[in-house]
């Protein structure tokens, strides 16, 4: 008989959770089940830590009750619910272990080995483990079909994604009562199948993976890093400010067990940089320093000595002179697929807003066309592709070459990136700088680096969801769904692709892996096919 069978009572608010860690998470996942009506057994070897985490539960909630958030009755309620257990003994009538310990394998062999003697036979078994295999947690029971992952992210109470992670002998009938049971407590649960960082840990590592890469090559600064992904990327944070807040420990231990567990693919290797400020004991916020420093008030600062680079700012900001003729001439364009917009729209819109004209074109609809080259004085002006500036204007046969960077919506940002060629001259730079400046957008030259920030990033992004979509972890929607309530992405990484055009993005990649010479940047073969065929994987209007 299967374990789904033998659940006959459903699992509701009436039903125990045993919670295994009474941690900074443990005591968050307490709070979400208890606040739900369960009754909680708050278990820890260390009985000090069980008194510390209902402390903290009281705490978060006493709050919640002064915001008028949370009534008296139910902090009370809550606080009742979450019952200190201090034996294994005691975890006998749960209906469901949660348990998030140490990220050891064998100690939660060991734990759940013992629990398979105490609980009952209908007890579902899960790790709250953000790296380890669920299929090898479970292998050593002798009912794995029991045993699945239930992902919460950090804090638990605050971030809604759970991630529900089936391994090969967990039986599908109770994935899907976790997933109504996270439901029930407020979440947003996606299906994962256990793989090597889920969904979240493995889709974000090129969030963090190209900012490194970009500052180990002297490509651009830690805060115009930040400040585009921030300005212009929409990210709640950029990435060094994430990795210190993050903390390296926790940050490299993270990118080095998915790079380790996926044989050494190099689009997961790791960074000197990350790793130097590791071995200095620099971990970020919670030793004061990482990127940044950070005072006692927790601001930060930047270390140009240590972290931060110089850059060279060979050019000068320049105003428009009186009677400049707002007249850009369309060097060359393609007329776009009817299913999709230009990845432009934005920026065009704020021309044509400002009074410019498209020299020999009518600017009805402009905006819906992709305008690869467009001229303003002496700058040739284009949207990266993913080639450096110098290469592509070798490759056009274009002196002065100015390439700018993505954004996620172009007629908000006040801040964009641009690379110029080697060959660019400087009238062509204050003619790029006049230019954009009119529409009220400050650029900030950068290195001439392949891709720029934003674009090479989203291109990784994207295409590391595909092949998470590829692999059968899970469905686009759900990976979508996880990176939005997991990470706080302003868009998913499929549908923000797809917004872009898959097709440009499969471009980005060949020429970022043409640049480098490297595998790291090799495109999925679903994305390949999807950039031929058009077709969406996705509905990014529903994000």
């Amino acid at each position: 008989m299967t374990l789904s069978k033998a659940l006959i009572a459903k699992f509701d608010s009436t039903s125990v959770v045993a919670v295994i860690g009474a941690g900074a998470m443990g005591a968050g996942i307490a709070q979400i089940t208890a606040q739900s009506g369960h009754r909680v057994l708050l278990f820890d070897q260390n009985e000090a830590a069980i008194f510390k985490a209902k402390e903290s539960v009281a705490l978060q909630l006493h709050k919640r009750v002064l915001k008028g958030k949370l009534s008296q009755e139910n902090y009370d309620l809550c606080l009742e619910n979450i019952i200190p257990t201090y034996s294994m003994d005691e975890l006998a009538s749960a209906d469901l272990v949660i348990e998030a310990i140490i990220e050891s394998l064998e100690v939660k062999q060991s734990l759940f080995l013992e629990l398979e003697s105490i609980c009952k036979e209908t007890c579902i078994f899960t790790s709250n483990t953000s790296s380890i295999s669920i299929t090898s947690i479970a292998s050593k029971l002798s009912r794995p079909e029991r045993f699945l992952g239930l992902h919460f992210f950090n804090p638990a109470p605050v971030m809604p994604l759970v991630e529900v992670i089936s391994g090969l002998a967990s039986d599908q009938v109770l994935a899907k009562v976790l997933y109504k049971a996270c439901m029930r407590w407020g979440k947003k649960p996606v299906y994962a199948k256990s793989s090597p960082g889920f969904i979240v840990n493995r889709v974000a590592r090129p969030f963090y993976a190209e900012a490194l890469r970009i500052l180990d090559e002297q490509g651009a600064s830690i805060s115009q890093i930040d400040e585009l992904m921030r300005e212009c990327g929409h990210f709640k944070m950029g990435p060094f400010e994430l990795m210190d807040l993050i903390g390296h420990d926790v940050n490299y231990a993270v990118t080095e067990s998915v790079f380790r567990a996926y044989y050494q693919d190099p689009k997961f290797k790791p960074s000197l940089s990350q790793k130097s400020l590791l071995e200095a004991g620099f971990l970020g916020r919670k030793t004061g320093r990482g990127f940044y420093q950070y005072n006692s008030n927790g601001e930060k600062y930047l270390q140009n000595n240590i972290t931060d680079l110089p850059i060279d700012r060979n050019w000068t900001e320049s105003k428009a002179p009186d009677g400049l003729i707002k007249q850009i001439q369309v060097t060359s364009k393609q007329e776009n697929q009817p299913s999709q917009m230009s990845p432009t729209k934005g920026l065009i819109e704020r021309f044509l807003s400002n009074n410019f004209y498209f020299d020999n074109e009518t600017n009805q609809d402009l905006e819906q066309q992709i305008i690869t080259i467009f001229t303003f004085g002496e700058a040739h002006i284009g949207l990266t592709n993913g080639l450096t500036a110098t290469e592509r204007a070798k490759e056009e046969k274009l002196n002065n070459l100015v390439l700018f960077d993505l954004a996620f919506d172009y007629s908000s940002i006040t801040k964009l990136a641009i690379s110029a060629s080697d060959n660019c001259s400087s009238q062509a730079l204050d003619d790029a700088f006049t230019l954009f400046d009119l529409i009220g957008i400050t650029l900030i030259k950068l290195d001439d680096i392949p891709g720029l920030v934003l674009m090479r990033t989203l291109a990784m992004l994207t295409n590391e969801a595909v092949e998470t979509r590829l692999q059968g972890v899970a469905t686009g929607e759900d990976i979508d769904k996880a990176m939005c309530a997991g990470v706080n992405y302003p868009q998913g990484p499929i549908a923000w692709g797809q917004r872009v055009g898959l097709t440009l993005i499969h471009q980005v990649l060949t020429n970022l892996q043409l640049s480098y010479g490297e595998d790291r940047y090799r495109p999925s073969s679903l994305l390949r096919r999807l950039s031929v065929s058009g077709k969406k994987i996705v509905n990014e209007l529903a994000q």
